[in-house]
């Protein structure tokens, strides 16, 4: 990644990604999220197959009203939909950070959340030894239940998809959303990523949010199913310092 200042004095970011599609998935998911004009992403000047060049956002300490006005904004941001759940505006075979992630459109979340979101990283973990069979069960016993955990139907959710709290930048009177793995989902997704990693002013994004489009009875206690997605990604990328978690979020998840 590289900082490139204009002739007129204009900041802007050139990233390189010779990934396959992963260029091309990146520009459609800011795209995607800029439509609504929910909430603030970086504007794309150009791109090629392997480059993409956006503005620039200078960072500074993020503040209540900037955290408020987020979590207003993301509520607007799921409440503007998707084609259905695993639907992306991009390629099918696209990225959530250095994995591939499968985009394909399901009429239901549990099945498809099971199918496509959390066994393909938890199979991967397996073969590669990350997650032993007694450490893999509690989350094959999620997917088995995903039916009765899912909690009240929902429809899809236009997502950022990768919302940890390190593709949050803050300015003072505002948060930008960067490198998303946009795609339709659950809404309490996008929200149990941004609590995985300890987003600062977490608890007046998830009022605000709330207050402003309502949560479906027990979300708190879903939280742990949400991040299990994230969590194995994790585990697949980085190792077994995420397996521990990973299991604990499962346990959890079946308590709930």
């Amino acid at each position: 990644m590289f900082e490139v200042e204009t002739d007129d004095g204009d900041l802007l970011v050139a990233k390189h990604d010779p990934r396959q599609d992963a260029v091309a998935a990146e520009v459609a998911g800011l795209e995607w999220l800029a439509e609504p004009g929910a909430v603030a992403v970086p504007q794309v000047r150009a791109h090629d197959h392997e480059w993409l060049v956006m503005e620039q956002v200078e960072p500074a300490d993020p503040t209540a009203v900037a955290a408020a006005d987020l979590g207003r904004g993301l509520a607007d941001l799921h409440g503007a939909g998707a084609d259905a759940f695993g639907a992306a505006p991009g390629p099918e075979r696209a990225w959530i950070g250095l994995a591939p992630m499968r985009n394909v459109p399901a009429p239901r979340w549990p099945a498809w959340y099971a199918a496509d979101r959390v066994e393909p990283y938890l199979r991967r973990a397996v073969d590669l030894g990350l997650l032993d069979r007694d450490a893999a069960a509690p989350v094959y016993a999620v997917c088995e239940r995903i039916e009765d955990l899912a909690g009240p139907p929902e429809p899809p959710a236009r997502l950022h998809g990768d919302l940890h709290s390190g593709n949050v930048l803050w300015q003072r009177d505002r948060a930008w959303l960067i490198d998303p793995a946009a795609h339709g989902g659950h809404r309490e997704t996008d929200l149990a990523m941004l609590a995985l990693f300890g987003c600062p002013q977490l608890d007046t994004i998830l009022s605000a949010y709330d207050e402003h489009a309502p949560l479906a009875d027990g979300w708190e206690s879903r939280v742990p199913l949400h991040q299990l997605f994230p969590l194995l990604v994790h585990v697949v990328l980085f190792g077994t310092g995420y397996a521990r978690q990973t299991v604990s979020a499962a346990r959890a998840a079946l308590r709930g």
